[in-house]
């Protein structure tokens, strides 16, 4: 999520819920292989102790995933995305994003090329289910014989945004392709499934199933009932903080204040004067809810404009909390 999956929201998250499986916001192929290079390469800043950890990159020209895929491995990242589902209509229109969805032979080479540029990791995708029509057999078809590590699997369309429900039964349908795919190739004389689909080396593709998920339980509830390898929790974190622990934890309003000046004040110090400290502002609804006087405290966020007025607000806060004050 841009702007949100950064090093230090991550580091706030692994400290209280880890995933399995780490992924950093967009960095644009283009943007990195270009004068605005300083801008981007913020986005693939990661610690040491969120291994594994996959970067996931965008954009339109192969030969710059190329090099932006062999700078991924070369920092030591475990995996490399290629995001094919971005819904945003600038997105859409350069033709990078969800757009790829209608065009197959870029997407092979963009593959290709990132493949090239990483070979010792692995290479995944994640995309949704079509453009302005659901297009799950046609596009899931193609991915499938690309011999991706994973796929991820948004159940939206890039017009439905996330305006409408998941359609699981469609993630559903990308995992029986897949399952039906393996059996044919197994049938077959390996010089023959070679020819006709992706080599039968290194196991199966993984499928990871991603769209209203709120946490582990949900999680595991949906990979029962839906048949993937693995759910992606993307806008559930919004909700909770928590949501990758397996057993249900349910933070206290001076734990959820607690947390959010911990990660202000770690933002401010990763960051210093290199990013608008208004990024922070996309965390206040995270940590400030569930509580009576959530609300008002998130609107008097919203007024500050830097790490002491939000220290500063959070203190008072939290002593209003404690003594029970409103």
């Amino acid at each position: 999520m841009d702007d949100v999956t950064d090093v230090v929201f991550r580091q706030i998250i692994a400290e209280l819920a880890r995933p399995n499986v780490f992924f950093t916001e967009f960095v644009n192929v283009e943007a990195i292989n270009s004068e605005g290079r300083d801008k981007q390469i913020g986005r693939l800043k990661f610690t040491k102790d969120q291994h594994p950890i996959v970067a996931q990159i965008w954009g339109l020209k192969p030969e710059n995933f190329l090099k932006t895929a062999t700078l991924v491995q070369k920092l030591g990242f475990d995996g490399v995305d290629i995001n094919m589902g971005c819904p945003e209509k600038t997105v859409l229109k350069s033709g990078s994003g969800a757009a790829l969805i209608n065009n197959q032979d870029l997407a092979s080479e963009i593959i290709r090329a990132t493949k090239e540029g990483a070979p010792k990791i692995p290479v995944s995708v994640k995309s949704r289910i079509g453009v302005k029509k659901i297009q799950t057999e046609e596009w899931f078809s193609f991915l499938l014989n690309q011999d991706l590590a994973a796929i991820t699997v948004h159940g939206r369309t890039a017009s439905e945004m996330s305006k409408v429900p998941c359609h699981w039964d469609e993630i559903a349908k990308v995992v029986k392709m897949r399952n039906n795919l393996e059996r044919s190739l197994r049938s077959l004389p390996i010089s023959e499934a070679e020819i006709v689909g992706p080599p039968l080396v290194g196991g199966r593709t993984i499928i990871i199933g991603n769209g209203d998920v709120n946490n582990y339980a949900d999680a595991i509830e949906k990979s029962k009932i839906y048949g993937v390898d693995g759910v992606m929790i993307g806008r559930g974190i919004f909700t909770d903080p928590a949501a990758f622990s397996p057993s249900a934890i349910t933070l206290s309003p001076e734990q959820r204040l607690d947390l959010l000046a911990k990660h202000t004040k770690l933002f401010g110090k990763t960051w210093g004067q290199t990013k608008n400290f208004a990024i922070m502002k996309k965390f206040f609804k995270i940590y400030c809810q569930g509580f009576p006087g959530a609300a008002e405290l998130r609107a008097k966020l919203m007024e500050t404009k830097s790490e002491e007025q939000v220290i500063k607000t959070l203190l008072f806060a939290r002593e209003q909390t404690r003594t029970g004050c409103s």
